[in-house]
């Protein structure tokens, strides 16, 4: 009695997808780091950089951006010599032995679709509808870090809005600035507990990279009309001096303004 052998097409046909697979993973591993590399790159290139980072992280990402535009470039040379060793003696290649929460592939897929959309996407900085959600503030709160003295290094009117901020955040009371001269800049917020010749004078302040950005500003008192002459989001060279207005029920610091002039939006949006 002759016993007739299994038909093998089916393991054959796994072996093949397995070997087309081992093929292309080394080479989306590598496309994905290159494609990550160029990224960063691009940023600090371009200094969109300066709206995702602190200034003292900079050098970080594009220290980063280098070494994965280097070791890609590497693989890049061994993935020819890889597929020729990687062949078993059947002519097959050999499966990759390791294990992942993912199928084989789709973490370096995943990155390589986000960094290629990054490479379409300008990265803007955060605006006043953003600053509203988050609540504009006049001091630093209990969460954020707050210096325990503070000494301004300028004079009023060469503090910028930050430095006012925080020179508030150690010593609140309004009526101690009332008179000084102040001389700063900002974008345009249009706040609903304000009237409608105020308009606050705002900043992010960056104390890592984008996701931790809090908004601060000062109440500003237009000199003639009402707000709808600066819209929201313009950005303001702002000088008068400081006066104490009593805003939503709460006593407070208010710049008097003299002159608003507008002006470009810097290249680093964030103060820090």
């Amino acid at each position: 009695m002759t016993v007739r052998a299994k038909p093998t097409t089916p393991r054959r046909k796994r072996r093949s997808s397995g070997s087309k697979l081992s093929l292309w993973l080394p080479l989306l591993d590598t496309l994905a780091m290159l494609a990550w590399g160029v990224l960063l790159l691009k940023y600090w290139l371009t200094g969109k950089i300066n709206v995702l980072l602190h200034p003292d992280y900079v050098w970080l990402a594009y220290s980063a951006g280098f070494f994965l535009v280097g070791v890609a470039l590497l693989k890049g040379l061994q993935l020819p010599l890889r597929f020729r060793r990687v062949r078993t003696p059947s002519g097959d290649l050999a499966s990759p032995q390791h294990f992942s929460i993912f199928p084989p592939g789709w973490s370096s897929a995943l990155l390589l679709i986000v960094a290629l959309f990054g490479l379409q996407f300008t990265p803007r900085p955060f605006a006043s509808q953003v600053a509203l959600a988050r609540g504009v503030t006049d001091s630093l709160t209990m969460t954020r870090s707050q210096p325990q003295s503070f000494r301004a290094s300028t004079s009023p009117d060469q503090r910028s809005l930050v430095e006012w901020v925080r020179t508030l955040n150690v010593y609140p009371e309004p009526d101690a600035y009332t008179g000084q001269p102040a001389n700063v800049e900002g974008f345009v917020i249009h706040s609903d507990e304000t009237p409608a010749n105020y308009i606050i004078i705002s900043r992010f302040v960056i104390t890592c990279c984008a996701a931790d950005v809090y908004p601060v500003g000062i109440p500003v008192k237009l000199p003639e009309g009402d707000r709808s002459d600066y819209p929201a989001d313009m950005w303001l060279r702002v000088e008068g001096e400081m006066m104490t207005e009593t805003l939503g029920g709460k006593r407070q610091l208010v710049i008097q303004a003299k002159t608003l002039e507008e002006i470009p939006e810097p290249d680093t949006p964030y103060d820090f």
